[in-house]
């Protein structure tokens, strides 16, 4: 076992990426802790408010459930694997259908055979327990909770930084992904594995959804982080470039 808590993993990814965010922890439960609240009090999209929480004092924890969903948007229902993809969602994805949403499309993929080849099939999704809890990983209640995902948010050199750790004792060059799909997969789908056809243990970088860019940042990047890969990280601090070079992390400009 190891001796880091879960407040100091997340301590230890906050300062050696200099993040002015929070760094939230992910995972499943059949019981929403005391401190979170339905994400869809707060704001349809999913992902929006995983951001909010993580850069505002506001809320520390949500919860998302099947239930909790009826006023979530569809696309993030199903990534989060309590509904099957719409048989329409290739169209909107794509070039869009007179038989759904007259017409309307967000022109991301050339063509509706593609959209279907991307989405995972049914059953391919499988959802983290009755709810998925997204928390502030100093505001966590829970501790006998396997937690199966951190996310952080920074500007570039700050995950740069974060994924030059991820790769510190990593036996393998691809060890980071930037898959297709909207915010929410991800920040929460993909790296907590989620998505059976995923590669397992994979850090992900994104978001690569452009349609998140009212309420993202221009500057900002999302890293999805393994449970065991930030523990790694957050050992590797001290023994890394982070600490053995701070200058060439984090160089002073004039």
């Amino acid at each position: 076992m190891t001796e880091l808590s879960i407040r100091e993993i997340g301590s230890k990814l906050k300062n050696a990426g200099r993040l002015h965010s929070h760094p939230l922890v992910i995972y499943g439960t059949e019981t929403p802790p005391d401190n979170s609240v339905s994400s869809m009090d707060i704001n349809r999209c999913i992902a929006n408010v995983i951001y909010s929480i993580a850069t505002d004092s506001t809320f520390s924890a949500i919860h998302i459930g099947k239930d909790d969903q009826k006023r979530c948007c569809p696309g993030g229902q199903a990534w989060f694997g309590y509904k099957p993809f719409r048989p329409y969602l290739k169209y909107f994805l794509s070039t869009g259908s007179q038989n759904f949403r007259s017409g309307k499309s967000e022109f991301l993929i050339s063509n509706p055979d593609l959209v279907e080849k991307r989405l995972p099939s049914d059953g391919k999704i499988t959802p983290l327990g009755k709810f998925i809890v997204i928390c502030r990983s100093d505001q966590l209640i829970e501790t006998n909770t396997e937690l199966k995902a951190f996310l952080c948010f920074g500007n570039s050199e700050q995950i740069r930084n974060l994924c030059s750790l991820a790769y510190f004792r990593s036996d393998t060059s691809y060890g980071i992904h930037m898959p297709w799909g909207p915010s929410c997969a991800s920040f929460v789908s993909y790296p907590s594995g989620m998505i059976e056809d995923a590669p397992d243990n994979i850090a992900i970088l994104g978001p690569t959804d452009p349609t998140g860019n009212y309420w993202l940042p221009e500057d900002c990047l999302s890293l999805g982080i393994p449970f065991q890969t930030a523990l790694q990280i957050a050992e590797d601090v001290d023994s890394s470039f982070i600490s053995k070079r701070p200058k060439i992390a984090y160089p002073v400009r004039k």
